[in-house]
């Protein structure tokens, strides 16, 4: 890591959405390792970890990408552009293996409450999903952070487009994509902040 002692508070500081990227810059392997097993650390509900990352190597398919996002340049220039998807119906893909090292009484109690939490309700699978996707992702770009790479959140792509590019599976849907690399053009200076005033309600509204 190029930056390990950097604080939480500083990685939060520097994180901006940054749009150019050094597009000879390669990220390594152990790397890329890094990044995901930190970023895997964030919380799931019933430690179901939807997060499916769909790492875009071939070049072809980052361009056919950048064409379904408006020719943004971060989607060909990042060393690391991931499609993160979330499987939506993680909850009953073997669910025993996400507390296989829990103690028995908890095991007994979380697998029946998995169904009675997900069953026949698709707006809290997709909600519980996205909740995961972004925490996941805010990780992702703070662990990027400390490593002396840049970040980019995108929403803005064609969300079928994409999914159609990587054959997305039925039940797994696009969360965002995370362009990952080394900063070629400062960012915009950062734009205000709403007053804590107008953001934080005192017990209710």
């Amino acid at each position: 890591m190029s930056n390990t002692a950097m604080t939480v508070s500083e990685a939060i500081q520097a994180r901006r959405a940054t749009k150019h990227f050094d597009s000879e810059h390669v990220m390594s392997d152990e790397e890329f390792e890094t990044l995901i097993s930190h970023a895997t650390l964030s919380p799931t509900a019933f430690n179901i970890q939807h997060w499916r990352f769909v790492r875009v190597n071939d070049r072809s398919l980052r361009q056919q990408i950048a064409g379904a996002a408006w020719d943004q340049p971060q989607v060909t220039d990042a060393s690391l552009l991931l499609v993160l998807t979330m499987d939506v119906q993680a909850w009953q893909k073997e669910p025993e293996r996400y507390w296989q090292d829990a103690p028995q009484e908890a095991r007994d109690f979380i697998l029946p409450a998995l169904e009675a939490y997900y069953l026949d309700k698709p707006q809290v699978q997709r909600d519980e999903a996205m909740r995961s996707g972004g925490l996941v992702a805010m990780n992702m770009m703070l662990m990027a952070q400390q490593m002396g790479y840049d970040s980019c959140p995108m929403d803005g792509f064609d969300f079928d487009k994409v999914a159609e590019l990587i054959k997305l599976p039925e039940d797994h849907l696009i969360c965002m994509m995370l362009a990952i690399g080394k900063q070629s053009k400062d960012s915009w200076p950062r734009l205000s902040r709403l007053p804590q005033s107008e953001i934080v309600i005192e017990n209710h509204y």
